[in-house]
């Protein structure tokens, strides 16, 4: 079944009307924050005012949510508060994104007509954390650390009791403690000989 959310809009419309749209949208609603996110559980909440600036129509969004994203330390699930606020732009071309000036953000908006599940979805997108963490003391890293570990990280690599012994040479490791991998020590006779 359609929802209003996911309808296409005449932002024309919205912004000459000075609508104000309330929403409450499924997260699992939203297909690009979804591959950011642990589980697509809850809904996002928040509101859209349209208006001009500029002979532009423009929206004020703002979008509130709790999000089970992924901790990029132990790579557990991790709740979090987003809140965003926004004014944007919704052009549909060049010209018009180039009169927007760059203070404002712009939301391509072809025939400018738009649905405001993708506005909603733009505002949480730029609301994600770059790296999400657990606060030190919850993170499952962290707490992992203080387990014991196995006889080669006990011992700094060297085999414990009945631990297989490596050859040094095997497998491209280095043959003493002195040499070094360099990856791109022969780059410039590379480049001399391309030129």
């Amino acid at each position: 079944m359609s929802e209003d959310w996911s309808k296409l809009r005449d932002i024309d419309l919205l912004a000459d009307g000075r609508v104000r749209l309330d929403f409450e949208i499924p997260l699992a609603e939203l297909p690009r924050l979804r591959a950011h996110l642990a589980r697509a559980e809850g809904s996002v909440a928040g509101h859209a005012s349209f208006g001009r600036e500029r002979g532009l129509p423009v929206a004020d969004v703002a979008v509130a949510c709790r999000a089970a994203l992924l901790c990029q330390r132990c790579l557990e699930p991790l709740e979090l508060p987003l809140e965003s606020e926004g004014r944007v732009a919704l052009v549909a071309d060049g010209e018009e994104a180039d009169r927007a000036g760059a203070e404002l953000e712009t939301i391509h908006a072809p025939g400018h007509r738009l649905a405001l599940r993708e506005l909603v979805e733009e505002e949480l997108l730029l609301a994600l954390p770059i790296v999400p963490r657990h606060a030190a003391a919850e993170c499952g890293a962290s707490r992992s650390a203080d387990a014991p570990r196995s006889a080669d990280a006990r011992y700094g690599g060297a085999a414990g009791p009945g631990t297989p012994k490596r050859d040094a040479g095997a497998a491209g490791e280095p043959e003493g403690p002195d040499e070094k991998h360099r990856p791109f020590e022969r780059l410039s006779e590379l480049f001399n000989r391309a030129q």
